[in-house]
């Protein structure tokens, strides 16, 4: 909570303020639903770019590890905001979804679909700057799901149980999973940072 936000890109403002007019500005787990839908679309596109250009370098060994090593990262990030995005569905099943079924899939799907492509023309262009608006997205995250929890400290007492457990983690609250969820996007946030150095030196 006491870190400051990132100076946000244009591109990731007109995200979070179309977010906004979309589906509200509270903090509702719906929304949060959206958030992790939307999170999982870089690691994909990555992924994806990364496999094209091994491709091309199959032939120059020390290369292509390289560029394989980052997809097996983009991979494991993309499973961590998986994980948070099944532990949602979980808890909005449990509280009952408040919005209907074009709002919480295929708005969100659309929404998806467009990240994906922006995410990866940055990408090809420049990578540092697909990894830029990558770090605004999680920092925003972080921030968020530390809100959201400050918002409700009833869940300081609610069990946290899950099909996912053995998967993700085990946690005393549903407090405390969505602490260790913002958590998470700090990682995610601080590697996209990382690559941002790289890229630039490059």
């Amino acid at each position: 909570m006491s870190t400051p936000r990132r100076n946000y890109s244009v591109p990731a403002r007109a995200l979070f303020v179309g977010l906004d007019l979309l589906y509200g500005r509270r903090r509702t787990l719906e929304k949060f639903r959206v958030l992790e839908l939307i999170a999982r679309v870089p690691y994909q596109a990555w992924e994806q770019a990364a496999y094209v250009a091994t491709t091309h370098v199959h032939e120059q060994g020390a290369l292509a590890r390289r560029i394989y090593d980052r997809v097996l990262e983009a991979r494991a990030q993309q499973d961590n905001e998986q994980w948070h995005l099944f532990i949602l569905d979980e808890v909005i099943a449990a509280e009952g979804n408040t919005l209907g079924r074009v709002r919480t899939v295929w708005l969100p799907q659309v929404i998806a679909f467009a990240y994906y492509q922006l995410s990866w023309l940055l990408y090809v262009v420049s990578p540092a700057w697909s990894y830029r608006l990558n770090a605004d997205f999680e920092d925003h995250a972080e921030h968020e799901y530390a809100k959201l929890v400050e918002e409700h400290p009833e869940w300081e007492t609610v069990a946290f149980t899950s099909n996912f457990a053995a998967d993700y983690g085990t946690f005393r609250s549903l407090a405390d999973v969505f602490r260790q969820i913002s958590h998470d996007e700090r990682v995610h946030k601080l590697e996209s940072e990382e690559k941002i150095a790289v890229a630039r030196f490059r």
